[in-house]
């Protein structure tokens, strides 16, 4: 297999039978390109002894082959003000940057700050993936200025119609319906939902509905005041199931938005004398490290966070390469502990 002067990703996209960007997507190791594909391609280009210029094409682009990672600022205990769910997925789009060839550059934001610089005219980075937001309300007349930029953009967060942007997120609707399922089998039939479920955090409020959904469907009264906002923190959950435990002394499970929002709730109920789960079960969301850590084992809601890596920086890349990319909703599985007596 030879080909005239020194071969190019069109002659192996003429080869394989497929287009050049299925080529450039099955180099760079997106998963979004058939494994047989895939193979068929690597082979072709071995074959050829076809190497890709990054230089030359970054040149030819006017891209950085950087791209830009920007974490937004949470309330938390230490210094570090990242939500700890965010400590995996920065080691997941790390590797995931490394396999594609790609730098990636990390950038802490405050809330407070216009974080829609303009990473890509300045060349320092060919686009961003967002790592929190706080209250999507306020964050969404900021997404639709990079928008109307043109800034390439992916957000992880509830991936819903309407939404400006491609957003990368899990099925929290699911994730809250088999979660509350699972306290409905354990005998529960009393369960609050402690979280902030309004158009402000979309996330928890998928998943509040995902809880309700799984009441009724088990005929069981979801009582809207069995509700009650937190924001994700130990602190919140701490305070929120305080003023729950008022409002519902009778309640036998508690669904947390969140995992902090969980083990603050399980310190709260331990102080008033409740046993977890004996008296009360509590579960959370997210699969943080600390859930398989604390006392007893943490029943949640686990995120893929190595597959939400992947598909964030290949969204990102696809959109760089100016194809049609999609927000994308990513499976959900429960991780059952002793907190729900699994």
């Amino acid at each position: 297999m030879t080909t005239k002067g020194k071969p190019t990703s069109l002659d192996i996209a003429h080869l394989a039978g497929v287009s050049q960007p299925t080529v450039s997507r099955a180099l760079r190791g997106s998963p979004m390109v058939n494994p047989e594909t895939r193979r068929r391609i690597l082979a072709i280009a071995r074959e050829l002894n076809y190497k890709v210029d990054k230089n030359a094409s970054n040149l030819r682009c006017q891209q950085s082959g950087t791209l830009a990672l920007l974490f937004f600022e949470d309330p938390t205990p230490d210094d570090s003000l990242i939500n700890p769910f965010f400590h995996s997925m920065l080691g997941s789009i790390t590797r995931a940057c490394a396999l594609r060839g790609y730098d990636l550059l990390v950038s802490f934001q405050q809330l407070s700050d216009d974080w829609h610089a303009d990473y890509e005219d300045s060349n320092k980075a060919d686009g961003l993936i967002l790592l929190g937001y706080g209250d999507y309300l306020i964050s969404r007349r900021r997404l639709e200025q990079l928008v109307a930029q043109g800034t390439h953009f992916v957000r992880w967060g509830a991936a819903l119609p309407g939404q400006p942007g491609v957003s990368i997120g899990c099925d929290n609707f699911r994730g809250g319906l088999d979660m509350t399922a699972h306290l409905i089998a354990q005998g529960r039939g009393r369960i609050a939902f402690v979280g902030d479920a309004s158009e402000r955090y979309p996330e928890f409020r998928e998943r509040y509905r995902g809880s309700v959904r799984a009441m009724n469907d088990a005929g069981i009264e979801a009582r809207p005041d069995w509700q009650i906002d937190a924001i994700s923190t130990e602190q919140s959950g701490y305070a929120a199931t305080v003023e729950l435990l008022e409002r519902a002394p009778d309640l036998d499970a508690v669904f947390a938005g969140s995992d902090l929002i969980a083990i603050g709730a399980m310190k709260a109920l331990h102080e008033r004398g409740l046993r977890v789960p004996e008296d009360v079960a509590v579960a959370g969301f997210d699969d943080i490290p600390l859930a398989s850590f604390v006392t007893p084992g943490l029943s949640t809601v686990q995120q893929d966070t190595r597959q939400a890596g992947a598909i964030l920086v290949d969204s990102l890349l696809g959109l760089i390469a100016g194809e049609a990319v999609e927000s994308r909703t990513i499976p959900a599985a429960l991780a059952l502990r002793g907190s729900t007596a699994a």
